[in-house]
């Protein structure tokens, strides 16, 4: 089962929810995995510092020119959708940074002058904390797509029978790329006008997906009733609350699992984990 943790924007606690729930979920089952797929800034690692790591860096394929047969026809760079190569009368010129690793240029060319090359992007990391799985990525300084290393994250814990995916933040096409193969997206959100704007565009996001969703609202004794409203019209269940407790802040602030220090969180992890367990038996809207 491949649960996501996504949220509209960073800082409404996401993570917390994440890291938490894996941690009950591996108390109760084997087979558990944390995937840390927020790659531009991963910080799961410190609730979850792995007893053993196991690295490696990630490559994708871009094209390169291989002899010079080129004559700069440009077919390579019509077909390119991504404007990733400018092609002229010396030649063609490959911007790696933009390509997707589609592949579609070398099929266009007629002279058969570009091949493959790997590069690098980022790394990948595994190891175990206790018997949970963990997993993470870092994608490198000034790299401008981060999905393929979130796909190669996620593909990390492929033998984890419960994988707890802590997506990044926001619509973009990282998050996408986390929660697309979700079985369920547990969407954290916070009651306020904010919150609200941003919980609209995630549940959009899922829609548009066809994932199953739920939510958790954070800081729920702050704010308004606006956001459970909206949560109701859509059909989305309300699988857990987390009022303002300023120890969940300093245990977060310090790297501690809140269910670990806080009386009462873990009994709210509890009852999440029961949704997430009952899943399969019990199919959420």
């Amino acid at each position: 089962m491949r649960l996501a943790v996504a949220s509209g924007k960073g800082g409404t606690g996401k993570t917390l929810v994440a890291t938490n729930l894996a941690w009950c979920l591996a108390a109760r089952t084997s087979g558990v995995a944390y995937v840390d797929t927020d790659v531009e800034s991963p910080n799961g690692h410190l609730f979850f510092p792995p007893d053993d790591s196991w690295v490696e860096r990630h490559a994708v394929p871009v094209p390169t020119l291989d002899g010079a047969d080129c004559s700069g026809c440009g077919e390579c760079a019509m077909a390119c959708q991504f404007g990733a190569i400018v092609a002229d009368t010396r030649g063609v010129t490959v911007y790696p940074d933009l390509c997707h690793s589609c592949g579609v240029c070398l099929r266009a060319c007629p002279e058969r002058s570009l091949r493959e090359e790997a590069r690098q992007i980022g790394t990948l990391r595994r190891g175990h904390v206790g018997a949970m799985g963990f997993v993470d990525g870092t994608l490198d300084p000034g790299e401008a797509r981060a999905a393929p290393l979130i796909h190669a994250t996620v593909a990390m814990a492929h033998d984890a029978d419960i994988l707890v995916i802590d997506a990044p933040p926001g619509t973009s096409c990282s998050a996408v790329a986390a929660v697309e193969d979700a079985d369920l997206v547990v969407l954290v959100c916070e009651p306020t006008p904010f919150g609200l704007h941003d919980l609209e565009l995630s549940l959009q996001m899922c829609e548009s997906l066809g994932v199953r969703t739920a939510a958790v609202i954070n800081r729920c004794d702050v704010g308004d009733e606006a956001v459970r409203s909206f949560l109701a019209r859509e059909g989305v269940p309300v699988v857990a609350e987390i009022p303002f407790d300023r120890e969940i802040a300093t245990a977060s602030a310090t790297g501690v699992l809140a269910s670990a220090r806080v009386p009462g969180f873990a009994s709210t992890m509890d009852a999440l984990a029961d949704h997430v367990l009952d899943g399969p038996r019990r199919r959420l809207p």
